[in-house]
């Protein structure tokens, strides 16, 4: 499940230049739509409810992508292309909005995470590229999108998320650390012999490390989020593959359907039970 640069250039393209070319004319935008409503972000606040849905996210992301691909027998080209048209839907919806939907924002924060498994699947396994390059490159283009989102707004703060533009930016980020992460995630596990089990405890003991840092030093808290938010998904990797594969190979055979009507479940109680509030939009924002 290793994503690279043919898998951006053929299965992400489309959508990832649409969303880079439309960040750079989006300025005609703000002036109808500076802010959203009563001054609040379209993307919630970020606490601990947030984090328990983010990692059940991911986790239904690589436990539904693999279901439609491998189960439904779909194949990997056709799966990313549906499931990049759904991520482009969605997110196009969650743009237009006036203010914060929470099954909205999940919906195109699942449709990032399955996109991501099925393009990381199409490239290791039909192109057949390596884990060490597709990370890699992966890195290579989320820093390039964080650089430019940093170049046009003067920051990459979450709490900056006020207008078309600044979201297409945030949502092109957010794309390219899923898939980072799927690309992580199966690294550690296949690659290094860690498996399933291992590979989760090793990305929930950088989380670790990140909540420390937060709690106990003064580290920027823009760069805290990102590594969690890219900390997650590696960790819903190697979870939702734990959940779904053969004993014999380390999992726990609960089946992809089965597996992800129950993540799709808990994420659902979460949004209904679980209180979630937009972020507000500080007037000017001192972080990176």
């Amino acid at each position: 499940m290793v994503v690279c640069a043919s898998t951006c250039g053929r299965a992400g393209t489309a959508t990832d230049v649409t969303i880079f070319s439309a960040c750079m004319g989006a300025d005609a935008l703000e002036g109808n739509s500076m802010k959203s409503e009563n001054g609040l972000s379209k993307v919630p606040e970020v606490t601990l409810t947030f984090w328990v849905i983010k990692i059940a996210a991911t986790t239904l992301g690589e436990t539904g992508g693999d279901a439609v691909s491998m189960t439904l027998n779909w194949g990997y080209a056709f799966s990313s292309a549906m499931f990049i048209g759904i991520f482009a839907m969605a997110v196009a919806a969650q743009i237009a909005a006036r203010s914060f939907h929470p099954f909205l924002y999940w919906a195109v924060i699942i449709a990032t995470t399955t996109a991501g498994t099925t393009m990381a699947d199409f490239a290791d396994r039909s192109l057949g590229v390596g884990y060490p390059g597709g990370s890699l490159i992966l890195l290579t283009l989320l820093m390039a999108s964080l650089g430019i989102w940093y170049w046009r707004a003067g920051s990459i703060s979450v709490d900056t998320v006020a207008s078309p533009r600044i979201e297409m930016f945030y949502w092109a980020a957010i794309l390219f650390s899923q898939t980072l992460g799927t690309a992580l995630g199966d690294w550690m596990a296949d690659s290094n012999g860690l498996g399933y089990e291992r590979g989760a405890l090793v990305f929930a003991a950088g989380l670790v490390v990140v909540a420390a840092a937060y709690f106990y030093t003064k580290v920027s808290r823009t760069l805290l989020f990102w590594s969690a938010f890219i900390l997650t998904r590696p960790l819903g990797a190697t979870v939702g593959d734990f959940l779904d594969k053969p004993v014999a190979n380390g999992g726990l055979a609960f089946g992809r359907f089965y597996a992800s009507a129950i993540l799709a479940a808990l994420i659902v109680a979460c949004i209904v039970f679980l209180p979630q509030r937009a972020g507000k939009h500080p007037e000017s924002t001192q972080e990176i």
